[in-house]
C-alpha cells in the first residue's frame, strides 16, 4: 500500500475553544452633538458635575475605557443621521516617565548656564479625519489628536525628519483610516 505524500497533523483547535469576547462600547451621537456611551449595555456617564459627553470627548472616553479594561475594545458609533461605524481599538503602551539626570556636584566656579537649543519644527497638515481621533505620524515618533473640525497636523523636529531618506511623513487616522502622505513645510 503506497504511503500518503503528506503527513496529517492532529487537529488541536478542536480540543481547545477560546471565545473571543471584547468589551462592546456603543457611542450614540445625538443631533445636538451630545453622546451617550454604554459598555456592554451598562451606561458610562461622564464624571459627576462634568458636562455631557460630546463628539470631542471621543478620545477621552476611549483613553479612560482602555486604561480601565486594558484589553482591546470593540467600538460601535451610531451617528444621528443613522450611519454607523465599527472598529476595534487597542490600548496604547503605557509610557514610563524618563528619569531626570542627577545634578552634577557644584564646583567652586560656576559656568554660565547655556541656553537650551530650540528645535526647529516642520509641519504636515491633513484633513478628512474623525474629530478627536488619534492620528499617527510616521516615521512613528509621536501621535497627535485631530482637531474638532477633523484636521490634523504633525509637528516634527527637523533632526527627526533628517533620519528619513525620502523626507516623507505619514499621518494615519487610527479610527477613520484616513491617510495623508506628504513633505512637511
Amino acid at each position: 500500500m503506497p504511503r500518503p505524500r503528506y503527513r496529517r497533523t492532529p487537529d488541536v483547535t478542536a480540543a481547545v475553544e477560546v471565545p473571543a469576547v471584547l468589551p462592546l462600547v456603543v457611542m450614540t451621537v445625538d443631533a445636538d452633538g451630545t453622546m451617550t456611551v454604554t459598555v456592554d449595555g451598562t451606561p458610562f456617564p461622564p464624571a459627576p458635575f462634568a458636562p455631557p459627553w460630546v463628539r470631542g470627548s471621543f478620545t477621552t472616553i476611549l483613553d479612560q475605557l482602555a486604561a480601565r479594561h486594558r484589553t482591546p475594545l470593540r467600538i460601535h458609533v451610531r451617528e444621528a443621521d443613522g450611519t454607523t461605524f465599527t472598529d476595534i481599538i487597542t490600548p496604547g503602551k503605557t509610557r514610563r516617565p524618563v528619569p531626570e539626570p542627577e545634578p552634577e556636584p557644584e564646583s567652586e566656579s560656576k559656568p554660565e548656564p547655556s541656553q537650551p537649543a530650540s528645535a526647529e519644527l516642520t509641519v504636515l497638515h491633513g484633513e478628512g479625519f474623525v474629530p478627536g481621533e488619534d492620528v499617527a505620524i510616521a516615521i512613528v515618533i509621536a501621535h497627535s489628536d485631530a482637531a474638532p473640525d477633523g484636521t490634523a497636523r504633525g509637528l516634527i523636529e527637523t533632526a527627526q525628519l533628517a533620519a528619513s531618506p525620502t523626507r516623507e511623513v505619514i499621518l494615519l487616522g487610527r479610527v477613520s483610516g484616513t491617510l495623508t502622505i506628504g513633505h512637511p513645510e
